[in-house]
């Protein structure tokens, strides 16, 4: 058993030091020259957080069934956040180290997994503001919050496999960047984000299921009911059973298993195509 672990290390020792100097230099691109330098991670999603409590909270009166609103709002904006910025950064990650991957060989798959590395500590500097909006609000967290680990996971693997798919994909067809803005646009309204969710279920039912088994919906919602309130609607409240969630946990297996076919496919010819 320690003979197998010290050779599983020996093998990816070289890509562990490599995906660590990537994070470190992502990170000192990002903020270099920045007054505020890494406290932009917090300060970016607590102004949008807070222009759309102002807009949808204070002036439309959204989200009045909701208790805990604000806290509601503030832990889907992040959560989506990093969706985001683990997909949407990934995109032309493997384009931009074309130089890095001419000059010496490598695993590939560090460079995308280094955006979501990097993307993943600025979510956890965000969850700290939410935990203190949490403690501000009075929110109510239940013992479901426990499993708030598992549906991280979930998300950060439904997400570096949509980044192993669009990194791919864009060393070919560079109109890959501009299709996947026109589709997180849409997603970011199509999700239960800056509403409750009642919103949807209130109208159709059958839209709200259809709306439910996008993991991204499931995951921010069953985050919300662990930590905020669990007047929280989830997927079993909208298909009448716990098991429904395996439908957005088939989904997210389903694109991992794709993602890492189809990287490992292309990944031999990228230094060539770039």
């Amino acid at each position: 058993m320690k003979r197998s672990a010290e050779r599983l290390r020996g093998r990816y020792r070289y890509s562990i030091i490599l995906l660590k100097q990537l994070v470190k230099t992502d990170f000192r691109i990002r903020y270099q020259n920045s007054v505020l330098g890494y406290f932009w991670s917090l300060l970016r999603p607590l102004f949008l957080f807070l222009v759309l409590y102002v807009v949808f909270v204070v002036i439309l009166k959204t989200g009045g069934d909701v208790p805990h609103f604000g806290v509601y709002l503030l832990l889907g904006i992040v959560l989506w956040n990093f969706f985001i910025e683990v997909t949407s950064g990934s995109v032309a990650s493997i384009v931009g180290k074309g130089d890095l991957m001419r000059k010496i060989s490598f695993p590939r798959y560090v460079i995308v997994l280094a955006v979501s590395v990097s993307a993943l500590i600025n979510f956890s500097l965000n969850m700290l503001v939410v935990v203190f909006f949490m403690w501000l609000g009075h929110a109510e967290p239940n013992h479901n919050a426990f499993l708030f680990p598992l549906i991280v996971s979930e998300l950060f693997i439904f997400s570096l496999s949509i980044a192993f798919i669009l990194s791919a994909m864009y060393v070919r067809f560079r109109d890959i960047n501009y299709i996947w803005e026109v589709i997180v646009q849409v997603g970011f309204y199509a999700t239960p984000i800056l509403y409750a969710f009642s919103f949807i279920s209130d109208k159709s039912t059958v839209l709200a299921k259809l709306i439910m088994i996008n993991p991204v919906a499931q995951i921010i919602q069953g985050a919300r009911y662990g930590l905020v309130t669990d007047k929280t609607t989830t997927i079993g409240d909208v298909f009448g059973t716990n098991y429904s969630v395996f439908i957005p946990l088939g989904i997210v297996i389903a694109v991992l298993l794709f993602s890492v076919v189809y990287f490992k496919k292309c990944s031999p010819y990228f230094a060539e195509e770039v």
